[in-house]
């Protein structure tokens, strides 16, 4: 059971419930009781959350100070910067979302744009700017069945090589192959390390995403159980996601796809041939240049 830390959480005791485990946090809160023209602090220092504000009225401001995961940066080092994520829920309703920037506000998300398509927003910001989620009230004459709800995500050095479905956050370079620093790097951080098959490549043209389908050989590694065995094969299968704009193609051979976890989804970042990991291990290792070691078939 998650431990109830009301200190994180700052309001009337009986309409806020502020819950905390090890990696992710929660908050639940009614502006019932909140002024309109009032703003309430919430500071919640988990990398993983949700925030769900029923009725809301005036305005709640949700800080970002995590405590990052030491797996997401260097060890012994701060990461060069922090990207966050936000996925609202498919029946966001009643404000709008700003990103609080060293004290300037930017449109983050409109409660019209959460309506027609929820989608993630993501952006990214540098450890030592102050940045935080200003959530804003929208005027409704009835409030009844409004709720924003949405979940969060904070990683440290999530870069370029992560394909996200989110335009608000620059991709460049996130559709080239991976060089073979990036490769070796990817087979030590991700969450997810699978050597196996594209079966087949499906397009979500709405949301500008490519589902690839994988035959898995061989699980290294997997966060959380996405592959699993279907019905007498030993074999397991999952998905992978990708952007549409870059374009995957079913192809022969064998692969070592490495991914990372993405709101309960496995979200593509390097995907070399079996062979050509196996070139490049290799090389390393010769070199004494592997950042961990991994096993070979």
């Amino acid at each position: 059971m998650p431990l109830v830390l009301w200190a994180l959480c700052l309001g009337v005791l009986d309409t806020v419930l502020c819950s905390y485990s090890e990696d992710q946090c929660s908050w639940r809160g009614s502006g019932l009781s909140q002024e309109s023209d009032s703003v309430e602090q919430i500071s919640l220092h988990c990398a993983e959350g949700s925030l769900e504000w029923l009725y809301p009225a005036g305005a709640l401001r949700l800080s970002l100070s995590p405590r990052l995961p030491t797996s997401t940066a260097a060890k012994g080092k701060s990461p060069r910067q922090v990207t966050t994520c936000i996925k609202p829920s498919s029946t966001f309703r009643g404000a709008q979302i700003y990103l609080e920037r060293n004290g300037i506000l930017e449109l983050l998300l409109s409660e019209a744009d959460a309506s027609l398509r929820p989608r993630v927003h993501c952006f990214s910001w540098l450890p030592q700017e102050k940045v935080a989620l200003f959530l804003q009230s929208t005027l409704h004459q009835d409030i009844s069945r409004r709720i924003a709800a949405f979940r969060y995500e904070l990683r440290g050095d999530w870069n370029s090589r992560l394909s996200l479905p989110s335009s608000n956050l620059s991709m460049e370079g996130a559709c080239r192959p991976c060089n073979d620093t990036e490769i070796l790097m990817a087979i030590c951080t991700s969450d997810f390390v699978i050597r196996g098959n594209i079966r087949t490549v499906s397009n979500d043209v709405e949301m500008q995403e490519s589902i690839i389908s994988v035959s898995a050989m061989r699980i290294h590694r997997q966060k959380f159980t996405l592959f699993q065995p279907v019905g007498k094969s030993s074999k397991s299968t999952g998905s992978i996601h990708t952007l549409l704009r870059c374009g995957v193609k079913p192809g022969p051979g064998s692969f070592l796809f490495t991914a990372w976890l993405h709101f309960g989804e496995a979200w593509l970042s390097c995907a070399p041939r079996y062979k050509d990991f196996r070139r490049i291990y290799e090389d390393a290792h010769q070199a004494h240049e592997n950042p961990c070691e991994v096993s070979l078939d």
